[in-house]
């Protein structure tokens, strides 16, 4: 079992550590002995996953199966609230001493909710409410002690925050919980596993990992030397990476390169105090309409940087980005392949190239979001804390909709 390797995510972070190199059933039954002598696994599987491959024989295998307490499979997308409660009373009834989550984003999201749950015996809607961002929220919340792993399939990288979004199911509304939640304390990466994401989710998430360099190199508050190289290192990883991937799902080491860019690229937007932009604040409002975490950024990371260059906000830091880009052979041959006219365009024109390319939803007629829900989208954006640190803060709701009309 030789060929692992285990680093610390970020530098100067004990955690989350990283794991890659060997099968991730291997890896989790490894650290389960060596990292966190545990004993009483409950797992969180994707639905598809769980279909379509055989991971949890793998796991019931490499676990024994007294040591898997517990399972939930599939969680709908954006973290339901109800699900998150159910979930963690079926933890705390199964006492479990870890949680191990395989799949995309909305599972890991789940995980840091339940932990903190746990930690603060809540069990009903109108309780979380009050562990979440808001008017409502307590005034001392206990932070979670369950141990989290995260075995991840898509490349949105929320495995590397110690923050979650949940949707409370009746309005729809989603909240964000902030510290003291804890992200997971160990990420596996596995590219054979992550081949058999649909390519949908897996290139749509990596453009949400190279949203986070982007609105992180663009911010005009908190970026550092170090962040900047930490994002330019990512985009430089994740756009080869991810246009190979759309050529040759098989290409394993193009599928670890973009994993490995998607850390760097959460690296980048949580070192300092960088604060991101509108791409991912209206974002978070679209998800609950039923649009994945990943293609509102291919929808919105374009039209986000037309706005903020045609308001003069970040055109510098924009054109640097622009020509990081084209200097990419890959990128470049997109490029003349797509009849960009390399002078002439912006940061905006070059992404919407390389999203096009990847075979992404470009509006929100392509995901079935119409003219209709503009009005309460631009509503519900104006309270996410992105869109008010927006290069231009958004701070009316025709600013908002001014970016919505260019996507629709």
């Amino acid at each position: 079992m030789s060929g692992e390797t285990v680093r610390p995510a970020f530098e100067g972070r004990e955690r989350p550590l990283l794991s890659y190199g060997i099968a991730f059933p291997a890896a989790t039954a490894r650290h389960l002995d060596g990292t966190f002598r545990a004993s009483r696994v409950y797992v969180i599987c994707s639905g598809s996953l769980s279909r379509n491959t055989n991971v949890m024989d793998q796991l019931e295998t490499a676990l024994e199966p007294d040591r898997l307490v517990g399972h939930w499979i599939g969680m709908r997308s954006h973290t339901l609230w109800s699900e998150v409660l159910q979930i963690a009373e079926e933890v705390q009834t199964a006492h479990a001493d870890l949680l191990l989550t395989v799949g995309a984003g909305s599972l890991t999201d789940g995980a840091k909710i339940i932990a903190l749950v746990l930690a603060n015996r809540v069990s009903t809607p109108e309780e979380l409410e009050t562990l979440a961002e808001g008017p409502k929220k307590r005034k001392y919340i206990e932070a979670p002690t369950l141990p989290i792993i995260s075995v991840p399939t898509s490349l949105s990288a929320g495995e590397y925050s110690n923050f979650a979004g949940g949707t409370e199911d009746h309005s729809k509304r989603k909240y964000s919980f902030q510290p003291p939640i804890r992200g997971p304390e160990l990420v596996i990466l596995d590219p054979w596993l992550a081949k058999t994401t649909p390519g949908s989710i897996w290139l749509s998430t990596g453009v949400r990992a190279m949203d986070h360099c982007i609105e992180s190199l663009c911010a005009i508050a908190g970026t550092t030397t170090k962040s900047d190289k930490l994002a330019l290192n990512a985009l430089g990883l994740l756009v080869p990476g991810l246009l190979r991937c759309k050529r040759d799902r098989s290409d394993r080491e193009a599928h670890l390169q973009c994993q490995l860019g998607s850390v760097d690229a959460m690296a980048a937007c949580t070192s300092g105090s960088i604060e991101l932009g509108a791409s991912h604040g209206i974002g978070h409002q679209l998800g609950p309409l039923g649009v994945g975490h990943g293609e509102t950024s291919c929808i919105l990371l374009p039209a986000v940087c037309k706005f903020n260059a045609k308001y003069n906000a970040n055109r510098e830091k924009q054109a640097r980005v622009r020509q990081f880009l084209i200097q990419d052979p890959i990128v470049s041959d997109v490029l003349r392949a797509r009849s960009v006219n390399v002078e002439t365009s912006d940061l905006g024109d070059i992404l919407d190239a390389i999203i096009r390319e990847l075979g992404m939803p470009r509006s929100l007629s392509d995901v079935q979001v119409g003219r209709d829900q503009l009005d309460g989208l631009a509503e519900n954006s104006l309270h996410d804390r992105w869109c008010k640190t927006n290069p231009v803060p958004l701070k009316e709701k025709s600013q908002v909709l001014e970016i919505l009309e260019m996507v629709v």
